[in-house]
């Protein structure tokens, strides 16, 4: 007989095990590129493909992950979707040549296109609107902290065993979350998630696939190059096809109508603007480190992990004391603020600085981004229905995705604008490109209050906890002993 056990409990550890093990995957690839190249004998140009590969991939089927959750129940596409991403995992550290590798990688973003839009749905439906702002402040985590770890293991099982491991350490993680959904979720599907919507399945993914490609090729081929702007103008008009299409649907696969909701509208503004500035500043600083402090990809990513101790710390002071006395406005401005503000202070590191100075602005960006995702996840969704809650997670885990291709796209063609290096020689690193770098980054968090200012509290009002007498469910002590 089945052991029984919360629901709460359940989503929530599967949801966050394989959100970890998918976002953990694309920086603890990137720092495994060249040596993957050298062992391939290819040029930095074509390892690229790697990376590139599993974005696109990701982009293309994240639209139908919605319509797939409902139809087949949440549980069903889950498991299926840890399944195809931990098995190419597996495939990938066995790859012979970088055709196989690359075709394995496109395998494993049909499984992690369906992780987070389906898992968040699940959790959603779980949690009741006043109990989301907990449960965001737990499974917010890892989505700030993978990509901050990604980096230290990537680099660890790199140089102390080999490049194999970045992919192999996937697999242990997915087995576990397999066997625990198998044995602890329960099936559920919605009554009528309608036809699947083949044209907008076709303009969405091919659009969304095509920009990211052209985001993630133009900083090293170039803005103007043919190729850069063929994909770009071929995604802006599949996707503006997808509009008019979509529009017009009964049952659309991307419902745009969701953002008649100012709520849910606002909350995507802020997300997709603040996944640019900080994602893109992640990226930044890596450079920083390992370009103008010629430190090791493994020191690089000790340097970063602050960040996502600042995360964590963040998180629980979110939930348990800001967001309640606040409410999602205010808390996503003040977060914006010192996001920004921790952003703009990185641009005055040197190149003698010290790395306790980078590490304590890392622990504050960590700090303040918390003040960012928290909020913005629990409130995203206040008003939208348990039926829609399957669309609305696609859409909003599309933008996020949208946001950080396009902050390591933006800020990367600063620094290439700029120059990178000095007229001393390729050894010596201009500073000059990665402040004004990071001054751009700090830019866009400020540019997000525009945003943050148009949540209306009365629109989350069931999503804010009466204040520290307020009677807590049972299931969200028990949860957060679980997870934390």
């Amino acid at each position: 007989m089945r052991a029984q056990i919360s629901q709460k409990i359940a989503v929530g550890v599967v949801f966050v095990a394989a959100m970890f093990m998918s976002i953990m995957d694309v920086t603890i690839v990137n720092v495994a590129l060249p040596t993957i190249g050298h062992d391939f004998g290819v040029g930095a140009t074509e390892v690229d493909a790697v990376s590139i590969a599993f974005l696109v991939s990701l982009a293309v089927f994240i639209p139908a992950s919605g319509w797939l959750g409902d139809r087949f129940g949440g549980k069903r596409v889950l498991l299926a979707a840890i399944v195809v991403f931990t098995a190419a995992s597996a495939l990938c550290g066995m790859a012979h040549s970088l055709e196989e590798l690359v075709a394995f990688r496109v395998l494993q973003g049909v499984g992690g296109g369906m992780l987070a839009p389906v898992g968040m749905a699940m959790l959603y439906r779980i949690f009741p609107p006043e109990e989301r702002i907990r449960a965001s402040a737990i499974l917010t985590v890892p989505t700030t902290f993978a990509p901050a770890l990604g980096p230290v293991l990537g680099g660890f099982l790199t140089d102390e065993f080999s490049w194999r491991w970045v992919f192999y350490v996937n697999v242990p993680i997915g087995i576990f979350a397999l066997a625990f959904g198998a044995l602890f979720l329960d099936h559920s599907t919605q009554s009528h998630p309608g036809r699947f919507d083949v044209t907008g399945f076709v303009l969405s993914g091919l659009g969304l696939g095509a920009l990211m490609y052209g985001l993630s090729e133009g900083p090293d081929h170039g803005w103007v190059s043919l190729g850069v702007l063929a994909s770009i103008a071929l995604g802006a008009v599949l996707l503006a096809g997808m509009v008019a299409v979509e529009l017009r649907t009964a049952h659309p696969i991307v419902d745009l109508r969701l953002l008649a909701d100012r709520l849910f509208r606002s909350a995507n503004g802020v997300m997709v603007l603040s996944s640019i500035a900080f994602l893109g500043t992640l990226f930044v600083i890596a450079l920083y480190y390992q370009d103008a402090r010629a430190l090791t990809p493994l020191q690089s990513g000790l340097s970063t992990a602050p960040e996502a101790i600042g995360v964590m710390v963040g998180a629980q002071l979110a939930s348990r004391v800001i967001y309640p006395r606040l409410g999602p406005r205010r808390h996503v401005s003040f977060g914006l603020v010192g996001t920004a503000t921790s952003i703009a202070a990185l641009a005055l590191l040197s190149s003698g600085s010290s790395l306790w100075w980078a590490r304590l602005l890392m622990f504050t960006l960590g700090l303040s981004m918390a003040q960012v995702f928290v909020p913005t996840q629990a409130a995203a969704f206040a008003a939208i229905s348990p039926a829609a809650t399957g669309r609305a997670s696609t859409m909003y885990n599309a933008v996020r995705q949208l946001g950080g291709a396009v902050g390591v796209a933006l800020l990367t063609t600063v620094i290439i604008g700029v120059g990178a290096a000095t007229a001393n020689g390729p050894s010596a690193a201009n500073l000059t490109a990665y402040r004004i770098a990071f001054l751009v980054a700090a830019g866009i968090a400020l540019a997000t209050l525009f945003c943050s200012l148009t949540i209306r509290d009365a629109d989350a009002a069931a999503t804010i906890p009466a204040g520290k007498a307020r009677e807590r469910s049972d299931a969200e002590p028990e949860l957060a002993s679980v997870l934390t």
